[in-house]
């Protein structure tokens, strides 16, 4: 009874395992059932108690049915734990590989994040750096612009000073040449009319000295003597020719201031 109950039971289980293993989820309840209604048979056999015959048949047969079951089962079984390993390692290579497509993924996104973060630092440092450069040379520009129009304006300064100089100087220059010819031209008068007044009065002393004494050196007319009948006390006792003219300009310049001034009295009194 014991072993045709565990037969029983083993069948059972054996049953149940191929039935998971060949077949479909679908039909794991099917196997089940038929599982149960086998183990309800066999107990329902045990009950009746048959026969030795049958029973010994039974046994013979269960022997057979045990060995190709245990065959069977431990095929199942080697099957079911071959599948299960191989389901187990395919999880494990599938987790493995989700896992490291999730840390490389992580990495990439971390990667492109520094990546863009340096990038975006690198292309704001260049932005910055060109917009200084770009003030920088604005401001270049500007200096370069600023010290070209003060050097300009310096130039022009220094051109009008140097024109206003220059203007100045000739202006001197044309005034000094002026002054200096208009001294020359008053000097030259001045000697003009000295050379006339000089003829004037040389001519005006000759003419004297003609109507006096006809020009002799030696004429004596009463106490007069002399070329211009001076009176022989004016000469002092020297009735030299260098004497007599000396005697005469004293007198005449003293008396008349000049010769011709003589001339134009002796004219108006016939004597002078």
């Amino acid at each position: 009874m014991t072993f045709k109950h565990n037969f029983k039971k083993v069948l059972s289980a054996t049953a149940f395992a191929a039935a998971l293993v060949v077949a479909p989820a679908a039909n794991v309840s099917a196997a089940t059932n038929d599982a149960s209604s086998t183990q309800q048979s066999a107990t329902a056999t045990s009950q009746d108690q048959q026969a030795s015959q049958d029973q010994a048949t039974s046994q013979s047969s269960a022997a057979n049915q045990s060995s190709s079951t245990s065959t069977s089962s431990a095929t199942s079984t080697s099957t079911v734990k071959k599948v299960a390993k191989k389901t187990s390692k395919k999880k494990a290579v599938k987790k493995v590989a989700k896992k490291t497509s999730k840390k490389a993924t992580k990495k990439t996104k971390k990667t492109s994040k520094k990546a863009t973060k340096k990038t975006t630092k690198a292309a704001t440092a260049a932005v910055t750096a060109s917009a200084d450069q770009s003030q920088a040379t604005d401001l270049q520009d500007d200096a370069a612009k600023k010290a070209a129009e003060a050097a300009a304006k310096k130039a022009a300064a220094a051109k009008k000073a140097a024109a206003k100089k220059a203007a100045a100087k000739k202006a001197a220059a044309k005034k000094k040449a002026a002054a200096k010819k208009r001294a020359a031209a008053k000097k030259k008068a001045a000697a003009k009319k000295k050379a006339a007044k000089k003829s004037a009065e040389k001519a005006a002393k000759y003419w004297i000295a003609m109507r006096e004494s006809g020009g002799y050196y030696t004429a004596r007319n009463g106490s007069c003597y002399g070329r211009y009948q001076l009176l022989i006390s004016y000469l002092g006792g020297d009735l030299s020719k260098k004497n007599q003219e000396r005697t005469a300009d004293r007198y005449v310049y003293g008396r008349y201031g000049s010769w011709v001034n003589a001339k134009r009295f002796w004219l108006a009194h016939n004597w002078y």
